[in-house]
């Protein structure tokens, strides 16, 4: 009961003080000492993102509006708290953040929007970078036809991947786009990886393996987890491509998990994908969290 009465009185009323306190002996509102103390990531663009430094209605409306307002809302925030437009450190520094902040929202948007597309094997380009991708994980063996059971060598489940990737529903054509960004930017690691997912004992099935982690980093990125890596990462607005970096990272690091822990058997694959689902979601409540491929 105290606790709550702690709470409310501080909200109320303590917290106003406090903070009118601070500005008078630092010269600097509270805006101003999240983007002047953090150091540039993701503690900053979180920290002008909280209660605490999203005081001011301008501020709260600048962390939904769309990439081409940002630069007006800098502008609007710095006169609403009366910031002197001299201060080039604050507005790059916000101007940077709040690119963060709705450019996260646009990506998500777009993965969003990219599930909704189906493979499509009369889309030409489709059919073109399916190829290509046989070509990246298998360039000493020519594919023989468009539907043979050589495409279970590369971690499909049949005979045509089209089958497969439907049989993702909306994330197939996502899936795709990883699978194929992993073997075009990382074919070293993808071809290796394809080789230990054939192993005797501890082999996985590649395709399954992908639909899993392919659902986990959107997951991630919906629930707003995958914002401290992308802030650290990105000075600016993270991109697909970014996602797609994030998915190869997953990929190299289930692979050695997986080894590391030596199942039993395949059939425990559901609950060391949960393991290795909460050993990442760990690892993301680090402000400075910076999850890429080899480190």
């Amino acid at each position: 009961m105290l606790l709550q009465l702690w709470g409310l009185l501080y909200s109320s009323c303590v917290r106003f003080w406090l903070k009118w306190v601070v500005r008078l002996l630092t010269g600097k509102c509270e805006l101003q000492r999240v983007l002047h103390g953090q150091k540039e990531g993701a503690r900053r663009t979180l920290g002008i993102g909280n209660d605490n430094a999203g005081g001011c209605g301008v501020l709260r409306n600048a962390l939904h509006v769309d990439e081409a307002e940002v630069e007006k809302c800098v502008k609007d925030v710095m006169k609403e708290k009366k910031i002197e437009q001299k201060d080039i450190r604050f507005k790059t520094n916000l101007h940077i953040s709040l690119l963060q902040i709705t450019g996260y929202k646009k990506l998500y948007l777009n993965v969003e929007n990219l599930r909704k597309v189906p493979y499509d094997s009369d889309n030409e380009e489709h059919e073109e970078q399916l190829i290509e991708l046989w070509n990246l994980l298998m360039p000493h063996e020519n594919l023989k036809a468009r539907i043979t059971k050589q495409w279970c060598d590369i971690g499909f489940q049949g005979d045509d991947p089209k089958t497969d990737f439907r049989g993702m529903g909306l994330l197939g054509l996502v899936l795709f786009h990883t699978y194929r960004y992993f073997s075009k930017h990382y074919t070293n690691e993808a071809r290796q990886i394809l080789s230990r997912s054939n192993h005797p004992k501890l082999g996985y099935s590649y395709a399954i393996v992908g639909i899993n982690l392919t659902e986990m980093a959107y997951s991630l990125l919906k629930s707003g987890d995958l914002k401290p890596h992308l802030y650290n990462v990105v000075s600016g607005l993270p991109q697909m491509e970014h996602f797609h970096q994030f998915y190869c990272y997953l990929v190299y690091e289930f692979d050695k998990f997986w080894f590391e822990e030596e199942p039993e058997s395949i059939m425990h694959f559901n609950q060391y994908r949960e393991k290795f689902h909460e050993k990442i979601k760990g690892l993301l409540l680090d402000c400075d969290a910076v999850l890429t491929l080899g480190d």
